[in-house]
């Protein structure tokens, strides 16, 4: 028996029976003993669960023989008899029971060609399937046979990774890589997932054959990102992206960020490295993946917009409003969603220096007033984007910005409590200036709905219907209108 008692992260060998304690795995077993198929649970499944990283849902079945076949016949064993996934074309098959998600394939070994990650499949041996994965922690197999229910069978010594921490790969990395470079996300993902390094070899792989991720679909590199993004340090597999030279290739908005310049002794700060603590910080307070993607994204028009001056220095003017048209650019470029979600980090982007301008400066009603009706209901979403762009090394500086932050939050509460402008819709609407004043669709309709609404944004009369109707035939009146009597 193998025993791991330095981290007390990691279950003890003897105990790993406890993994396939759950009926199905019995079900399963027996099932593949009834058609004389060896089966075994392999990959993520047996990884997590010797990290003690929860129960896993994703359970992924690897059987020498026919994957499809067997769980036809374990579907029809389950009380509910659940719906076979089957995909021919990759030889697995999957049934969704309960709260788990399991995928049956049939043990195979593979190879590639040069301009796809699509590997040309054989049948193989257990060996081969393990030899086939991306990583020693991956290779990780249990067995389900019952002569040797719950063996472990770990031939590239992943156990010993897991202890040390290490994302490394089962057999030359260069070949698993440029097989499939997808591989090379993946790692940069799981070792920032799980805090893991990249085995030496195995990063200077990653870089010598980070040109092969251009043959990656965009849909499965963003998954990848999602991930990271998702993850409780971002940062460490933004690093990693940047070490191994891929992050050129997938977010050069990103890269472009990277270096300072000095010009007659001043210099601008490296907004590539600022943003990564942006996206750290942020993500100790939510787990928004969109309002990360924000952080990730709210300085990228710094680049475009970077100018120097002798009388003003370093400066880049207008980066909210080129950032937020880069978005969309970014967004659709990646293949990522160009709906709401889209929009929400666009406005975020657009956005990200409001606050911190009140904040440097005294708050007025009007102003905060403007910034509740931009946000809307993603007030809050901005505020923790500004909190998190904080990142001066000045403790004065920093207790100073924070302490101004929660004065505008203060007052967000206050005038939204008064004024109700969030989501604000003028109390006078097009229909009723045009009755008043016997109007087709015109410009002064235009005209008075934003003079209004400028009126009430600069607290020159509340948010309230008389009000606003009696500024609007003050309005109209200027305009030379006649109102009905």
């Amino acid at each position: 028996m193998i025993k791991i008692s330095e981290k007390n992260y990691l279950v003890t060998i003897e105990n790993h029976k406890q993994a396939i304690e759950h009926p199905i795995f019995e079900l399963i077993s027996q099932t593949s003993e009834e058609l004389k198929l060896n089966s075994y649970v392999i990959g993520g499944f047996v990884r997590d669960y010797l990290l003690k990283r929860g129960t896993p849902k994703d359970i992924d079945i690897v059987t020498i023989g026919s994957g499809i076949e067997l769980a036809r016949a374990v579907a029809q064993k389950l009380p509910k008899k659940p719906q076979v996934s089957v995909f021919k074309n990759f030889g697995t098959a999957m049934i969704k029971t309960d709260d788990l998600e399991i995928e049956f394939v049939g043990a195979r070994k593979e190879s590639y060609n040069e301009d796809s990650r699509k590997p040309i499949v054989e049948n193989g041996s257990l060996e081969d399937d393990q030899n086939r994965r991306d990583f020693t922690i991956n290779a990780l197999a249990l067995s389900l046979s019952k002569e040797n229910f719950g063996e472990l069978l770990d031939p590239f010594n992943g156990i010993d990774d897991l202890k040390n921490q290490i994302i490394k790969t089962p057999l030359d990395p260069d070949i698993t890589y440029s097989d499939d470079p997808l591989r090379m996300m993946r790692a940069v993902r799981f070792a920032t997932q799980l805090n893991f390094h990249i085995e030496s070899e195995s990063l200077d792989a990653i870089q010598r054959n980070k040109d092969r991720i251009k043959i990656i679909s965009k849909e499965r590199i963003v998954d990848e990102l999602h991930k990271i993004l998702l993850s409780p340090t971002p940062s460490v597999g933004f690093k990693l992206l940047l070490k191994t030279e891929l992050l050129y290739y997938i977010m050069p908005e990103l890269t472009n960020l990277l270096g300072i310049e000095e010009i007659e002794g001043q210099r601008h700060k490296d907004n590539f490295w600022h943003t990564l603590e942006v996206v750290d910080n942020i993500s100790e307070h939510t787990d928004n993946l969109w309002l990360r993607w924000a952080a990730l994204l709210h300085d990228i028009g710094k680049a475009p917009t970077k100018k120097f001056g002798k009388k003003v220095g370093w400066t880049f003017h207008g980066h909210e409003f080129v950032g937020s048209k880069m978005v969309y650019k970014l967004f659709k470029r990646l293949r990522m969603p160009l709906n709401d979600k889209m929009k929400f980090v666009q406005k975020m982007v657009l956005l990200s220096s409001r606050p911190i301008v009140l904040a440097q400066d005294i708050a007025t009603d009007s102003a905060v007033r403007r910034l509740v009706f931009d946000a809307g209901d993603h007030i809050e979403d901005l505020m923790t984007l500004c909190e998190a762009d904080i990142t001066t090394k000045n403790p004065k500086k920093f207790k100073k910005y924070h302490n101004n932050f929660q004065i505008v939050r203060t007052k967000i509460t206050e005038v939204e409590e008064r004024d109700h402008i969030r989501n604000f819709q003028p109390p006078v609407d097009g229909q009723e200036i045009m009755e008043t004043f016997n109007l087709k669709p015109s410009k002064e309709i235009g005209i008075i709905k934003e003079a209004i609404k400028e009126a009430i944004l600069e607290g020159e009369i509340p948010n309230e219907y008389e009000a606003a109707r009696e500024f609007m035939l003050k309005k109209g009146e200027k305009l030379g209108l006649k109102a009905n009597t």
